[in-house]
């Protein structure tokens, strides 16, 4: 069975101090950092360019992922993985052509990954599993930090688990938006082992440690995934 995962978004990070953010992040004991890509085009926001990434990449030794919420991934994908970027995550509604941009991210040299807007349904992925290693399922809309979990997606979660138990693929699935102690269990069990959470970390006033401990805690203790 897959390993649970805590992966924090950067984006309620102080952007002044990106660096000292990710430094603090890995001694909280954080499998790996996401970092936000927006275009201001496929989501209303903009936040980091490779280059950003890319300074950042020398403090730390955790692996970093590139959620691309952009249009035309194929242009900037190459960027990311140059910058440091294990995980390229793309939208499957961002590219006309899935598999192309999805092969696209191994040719470079990255890890591959597909993500569905809460809209999308789960069945668009079903064709692709054999191209990646983990599937996201949002649970908020994607574009901005702070929303409140979309309960309704878990259902979506199930099925994608249900699709990767099928194809017989040691994939992950992943959830993000929303995710702190009191909707980490509903992810978990049905069926996400690597669950992202930004403002629920910085809030917590035990800090970070304690934050991904604790989230950490409550996913392993509900986690679920169907037999194959």
């Amino acid at each position: 069975m897959p390993t649970v995962e805590i992966v924090p978004s950067v984006l309620p990070a102080d952007f002044s101090r990106l660096g000292e953010e990710a430094v603090a992040l890995e001694k909280a004991g954080v499998d790996r950092i996401q970092w936000d890509v927006m275009d201001g085009n496929f989501v209303p926001n903009l936040t980091f360019g490779p280059d950003v990434i890319g300074a950042v990449r020398p403090h730390v030794s955790v692996p970093f992922e590139a959620h691309l919420m952009v249009n035309n991934p194929d242009e900037l994908l190459p960027r990311y993985v140059e910058a440091g970027c294990e995980w390229i995550l793309v939208h499957a509604e961002s590219t006309l052509h899935l598999h192309r941009t999805l092969a696209r991210v191994a040719d470079c040299g990255g890890r591959a990954a597909v993500a569905l807007n809460p809209s999308t349904p789960a069945e668009a992925v079903r064709n692709v599993l054999d191209l990646v290693e983990m599937v996201l399922v949002m649970t908020v809309n994607p574009g901005f930090g702070g929303q409140a979990y979309i309960a309704t997606m878990e259902p979506k979660v199930a099925e994608v688990a249900s699709m990767v138990a099928a194809s017989g693929r040691d994939i992950d699935i992943q959830v993000d938006g929303g995710i702190g102690p009191s909707t980490v269990a509903g992810a978990a069990a049905a069926g996400a082992n690597v669950l992202v959470a930004g403002s629920a970390l910085y809030k917590d006033p035990e800090g970070l440690e304690h934050a991904v401990s604790d989230l950490r805690e409550r996913a392993e203790a509900a986690y679920q995934r169907p037999a194959a």
